[in-house]
C-alpha cells in the first residue's frame, strides 16, 4: 500500500491550532474520509492536542506531519494513519497531575486514550511526538478515561508535552 506523507509548518501562535485542524480535515477529506466520520473526528482531535502542546508549551515553530494511506483495494483492511509533531524543544513530555476543575493539562492523556499507539523521540535538537490510529476504529469510552471517567494506564496523571 502506498503511504502519502504531507506536512504543515506551524508558527508559535495559538491561532495555528485552528489552522492545523482545518488543514488536517482537508487532507482527510481529499482521501475520502468525511469530516463527520468518527476516525476523522478522532484524528482532528489528535492533531489539535499535539499542535496545542507544541505551540503552548514550547513557544517555538513546529512541523505537523500526517502519514496517510494512499488508494487501496475495497476489500483491504483500513490502514494506519500517523500524526506527528516535531519541534525544536528538547524537553521530554512529563506527567502532570490536574484536578477535575482544571481547564488544561489533559492533552497527552487524550492522546493516550484515543490513539492506538503514541510515543516520542529526540530528533536533532528537538523532539517528535507521534500517534497512530489503526483502521479507523476509535476505542469505546476512551475520552471518558481521559476526563477521569475510568482507569487509565497513567493512574491519576494527565500529560503535557513541554
Amino acid at each position: 500500500m502506498q503511504v502519502l506523507q504531507v506536512q504543515l509548518e506551524i508558527r508559535p501562535d495559538p491561532a495555528e491550532v485552528g489552522r492545523a485542524r482545518k488543514w488536517a480535515r482537508s487532507r482527510l477529506d481529499g482521501l475520502g474520509i468525511a469530516a463527520d466520520e468518527p476516525v476523522a473526528e478522532t484524528l482532528v482531535l489528535l492533531v489539535s492536542e499535539l499542535v496545542t502542546n507544541a505551540v503552548v508549551h514550547t513557544g517555538r515553530p513546529a512541523v505537523l506531519r500526517l502519514s496517510l494511506p494512499g488508494t487501496q483495494a475495497p476489500a483491504a483492511p483500513s490502514p494506519t494513519v500517523r500524526v506527528e509533531v516535531t519541534d525544536t524543544c528538547s524537553r521530554a513530555p512529563v506527567p502532570r497531575c490536574v484536578g477535575g476543575d482544571a481547564t488544561g493539562g489533559r492533552g497527552l492523556a487524550l492522546v493516550d486514550c484515543l490513539a492506538d499507539r503514541w510515543g516520542w523521540s529526540r530528533e536533532g535538537g528537538g523532539k517528535s511526538i507521534w500517534c497512530e490510529v489503526d483502521g479507523g476504529a476509535r476505542r469505546e469510552g476512551s475520552a471518558a478515561v481521559a476526563y477521569g471517567g475510568g482507569p487509565s494506564a497513567y493512574e491519576d496523571f494527565a500529560f503535557e508535552a513541554v
